[in-house]
């Protein structure tokens, strides 16, 4: 891969990983609630989720879903499901002051939740199917580019989320009026049943 196409992919990585959606809400949401260093828990389940998504595109399984309806329509809902049952439980938690003695989550949980949201967006493998060919040198070993192609969406996701989730941390102190905590879970909440929502009634791209 040339110094040129790799800028180019650059530019298209930090486009894609600054456009707000569910891996932003995410990262908002738990740097907001629990802190920045649980948020990166949580940022790095979706990079593991970026990873799964170029293997996918990798094998040619991304074409599957590009073609087929029901394929597409299968993961589709699940991870629209899964994006409004996040929404649910938001919307419903007790405003908990974190000066009150608030656990935070479980490292794993936060990690399965990052990983969970990005996988189970069909539009996301699509995308970086319809992408990442684009910059691949069919003449020229493919799996050194693929590692180069990977390190730099992983990198260019992780300093975006990690923004979104400082700037939201930063907003901590927020947290210990009960009636702020309340509207901060209603925000997210809705962010998260309105992404799945999204998601749920979106065609496959091209349709």
């Amino acid at each position: 891969m040339s110094l040129a196409t790799w800028l180019g992919f650059l530019l298209a990585a930090i486009l894609i990983a600054v456009t707000p959606g569910p891996g932003a809400v995410i990262s908002m949401s738990t740097g907001m609630r629990h802190g920045y260093r649980a948020a990166l828990r949580a940022i790095l389940g979706l990079q593991a989720a970026i990873l799964t998504h170029l293997l996918i595109v990798a094998v040619g399984l991304g074409a599957l879903l590009a073609s087929s309806e029901l394929a597409f329509n299968a993961v589709k809902l699940a991870g629209a499901a899964y994006l409004v049952w996040l929404g649910v439980e938001k919307w419903r938690a007790a405003p908990v002051a974190m000066d009150q003695g608030h656990v935070p989550l479980p490292p794993e949980q936060l990690f399965w939740q990052g990983l969970l949201v990005n996988l189970t967006n069909p539009k996301a493998v699509i995308f970086v199917g319809a992408l990442v060919p684009q910059f691949i040198d069919p003449d020229v070993a493919q799996l050194p580019q693929y590692l180069m192609i990977a390190l730099t969406l992983c990198l260019t996701d992780v300093i975006v989320m990690s923004g979104y989730a400082i700037a939201a941390a930063r907003l901590g102190g927020w947290l210990n009026d009960p009636l702020a905590i309340r509207r901060q879970n209603r925000v997210f909440g809705g962010l998260f049943i309105s992404a799945g929502m999204l998601l749920g009634f979106s065609s496959r791209p091209g349709s």
